[in-house]
């Protein structure tokens, strides 16, 4: 099938993550519509269609079963934000200490779980469209239960379209996750090449720590599909296409694990072999693999057949070649170097066979080793205790929940002060705007007013155009369309359609242009408020945890090998401790690269010097590379002399780890290992006659440098003179 055809075309659009979101809105949105223009009553589809919308937003990638249990839960929640706000709006002193008592706890709510965090988040929106609703020109006519009951009535409408479509495609949420799991794995394939240049004038520190940072996405997205494996499975045993789908993400691990390996420091290897063309093959064997995860997560999401790809084989087989020919050269290369590349050809020859489907050895056999760690709570006193738990002040959750509703009450109190009518968008402004860290904070801010005014501007320009008719009614559609379309690419113009979505509705009231002019004028007081609240109130500045940060990256690389050492004595075995203590390790690496590029993101005297943070981030993920590597190459080792040298080298590394982890977070000097190669030269010496035990002792040497290097930087940020 080419590019060209329609049909592919149509797969490519039927196949993009916003694709069914996208239409799921549009159905709801354009069956209100429509059935406000028979029954010729558009007053009611504007809280109908926000209704819709908060309920798109609270709408998490479950299960029909489970989707059907998440949406009673938030209509729930909708039903009694709704009610409860039209029922206290006329009392302005009782709303006003209910307002952001609500909000606190709402914010606590999601320390659950990510999916109640979802439906909190929904909720405070649909609340304050609550508002927005009870404010308009005549509400105070209507019932009190009417605009509560037209809200609910649109995200039941949504929820319905929601559930349907999650019976008729149970793995799509999957094949798509599954797909960005497999594109973030190609990036990194491919930033991993472009270490192996030997070119003069690379700046590899640059790209490792480039490589560090996109880690993190990796790691995004592992998690992200976790979940949605978890909610598919359940306790259940896997069948069918979940079973498929299952080793494919163990597929996906193993080869992440292979993919964050280094055997050797790459300046070394590009120094001692630039005269050679093993590394450029390297290279070129490394883009053909990120090239073959490309496709398949296009094959994932086009649903259609994968071809081996011919070009991979030859290329390893050359690389094999070439590695083949400098051990048979008259003075060979030094055996520690040889060593590391026989390492890497492993691991790439490892992913090779494991893309082109050749091999099963990512997915675990026994039941309890394809078991999944299940995040969400377990009863009612365990969501209590989690929520209890963060009932403290050093709670980044609490801090920005007091931050929230206090910036909510604030604006309460500015619109009664400004302009009472249609003020309530100050508070939505403030909602959407205030994150729980600085740096987020004024990204939103500054989205959100750019999207506004460019919404504003556009809005007036349509309504010169088309001031009534059926076309603004269709553009109605396509915006509120165009906000999910773009929210999790571009926040500031998913703000420009919504802003323009909204103009369209009240124009359909004869409003318009009068909430022009509010909506820009309450964005930015919103936005002000937002940015005092983060500046001023319990300020989450990222550089008071940072060493915490550093602590637990330290701590949970030593528990990884732990893990690691242990399957050197008994053999190569994912299971679920295994597998949590080595995304335990890369999950605090990729809070490490968030915290540093947050903090470096804050006002000049919050932040510490950058170079050395740079510095301790680059040589925290090359340490997790080495122990990747050793990961990758588990295997027990069968000589008692070479095993007993590895478990003594094992505790001697797992020890110093623990003792910089302590020192990190104490911020207490580092002492520092010392001359490590000598010591495990010491331990080869012992008859350590084993490839794998000889490449273990190697790596475990290569980490202890790197604890050093961390000591050392600690210290530096502790005194930056």
């Amino acid at each position: 099938m080419t590019v060209s055809t329609p049909v592919y075309r149509w797969r490519r659009l039927r196949g993009s993550d916003r694709f069914a979101e996208c239409v799921r809105v549009f159905l709801a949105l354009g069956g209100i519509v429509l059935w406000c223009v028979i029954s010729h009553q558009f007053a009611v589809a504007i809280p109908a269609m926000l209704g819709v919308i908060a309920c798109a937003l609270a709408e998490t990638e479950d299960h029909w079963r489970n989707r059907l249990a998440t949406l009673l839960v938030t209509m729930a929640c909708f039903a009694i934000a709704a009610f409860a706000i039209e029922w206290l709006l006329p009392y302005p002193a009782i709303f006003a200490a209910s307002l952001p008592i609500a909000t606190f706890l709402l914010v606590m709510l999601g320390a659950v779980s990510g999916r109640y965090a979802t439906i909190a988040g929904a909720t405070l929106i649909l609340s304050i469209y609550t508002m927005i609703g009870a404010d308009q020109h005549g509400a105070h006519t209507l019932s009190l239960w009417r605009e509560p009951l037209l809200l609910l009535a649109g995200a039941a409408w949504y929820g319905v379209l929601s559930l349907a479509w999650s019976v008729l495609s149970p793995q799509q949420a999957i094949r798509h996750s599954l797909a960005r799991l497999f594109e973030t794995l190609a990036d990194g394939l491919d930033g991993k090449a472009a270490l192996f240049a030997p070119l003069p004038g690379v700046d590899r520190e640059a790209l490792q720590l480039a490589l560090a940072m996109q880690n993190e996405q990796v790691v995004t997205a592992l998690n992200d599909t976790r979940l949605v494996l978890i909610d598919r499975i359940g306790t259940r045993r896997p069948r069918g296409a979940t079973a498929a789908r299952l080793q494919l993400y163990f597929m996906a691990q193993d080869i992440h694990e292979r993919i964050s390996s280094s055997h050797y420091p790459y300046d070394a290897l590009a120094e001692a072999f630039f005269h050679s063309d093993v590394l450029f093959r390297c290279e070129h064997l490394l883009r053909l693999e990120a090239g073959h995860c490309r496709r398949r997560a296009e094959t994932l999401r086009l649903r259609l057949p994968l071809d081996d790809d011919a070009q991979a084989a030859a290329a390893l087989a050359d690389v094999r070649a070439s590695v083949d020919a400098l051990r048979d050269q008259r003075q060979p290369p030094a055996a520690h170097l040889l060593r590391a590349l026989d390492g890497l050809l492993r691991n790439m020859a490892a992913i090779r066979k494991q893309l082109a489907g050749d091999s099963r050895v990512a997915m675990p056999v026994e039941d309890d080793d394809s078991a999944l760690q299940d995040p969400s709570p377990r009863s009612l006193i365990d969501a209590w205790s989690r929520i209890r738990l963060q009932l403290t002040a050093s709670s980044r959750r609490f801090r920005h929940a007091l931050r929230l509703a206090i910036a909510l009450l604030v604006g309460y109190g500015v619109l009664h002060l400004v302009h009472p009518q249609n003020g309530y968008w100050i508070l939505l402004s403030t909602l959407f705007i205030c994150q729980p860290s600085y740096d987020a904070t004024r990204r939103r801010l500054l989205q959100r007013v750019a999207g506004t005014m460019l919404g504003v501007v556009i809005g007036w320009a349509v309504l010169q155009l088309l001031p009534f008719g059926p076309a603004q009614l269709l553009l109605v559609v396509i915006t509120g369309v165009g906000f999910f379309a773009a929210r999790q690419r571009s926040y500031a113009l998913a703000t420009a359609a919504i802003t323009l979505f909204v103009v369209l509705c009240f124009n359909q009231l004869g409003s318009g242009y009068d909430v022009m002019w509010p909506r820009l004028l309450d964005t930015l007081i919103g936005a002000g408020i937002a940015a005092m609240v983060t500046y001023f109130i319990l300020p989450d500045w990222q550089g008071r945890q940072l060493h915490q940060v550093m602590a637990d990256t330290v701590q949970t690389d030593a528990r990884y090998l732990v893990q690691i050492i242990a399957q050197y004595a008994s053999g190569k075995r994912d299971d679920l401790p295994y597998r949590i203590a080595r995304r335990d390790a890369h999950n605090a690496d990729a809070t490490l690269s968030g915290t540093l590029a947050s903090m470096l993101r804050e006002p000049g005297r919050h932040r510490q010097g950058s170079e050395p943070l740079l510095r301790f981030l680059t040589a925290a993920h090359r340490l997790l590379g080495h122990l990747s590597a050793l990961g990758a190459h588990r295997q027990m080792i069968a000589s008692p002399v070479a095993l007993e040298a590895v478990v003594q080298a094992g505790d001697v590394t797992i020890a110093a780890l623990d003792r910089l982890a302590g020192a990190l977070a104490t911020h207490t000097p580092v002492t520092p290992f010392g001359d490590s190669t000598a010591f495990f030269k010491t331990l080869e010496s012992h008859d350590v006659d084993d490839e794998i035990a000889t490449l273990v002792i190697g790596q475990l040497a290569l980490v202890l440098m790197l604890h050093d290097q961390l000591g050392e930087l600690g210290v530096a940020m502790q005194n930056p003179d």
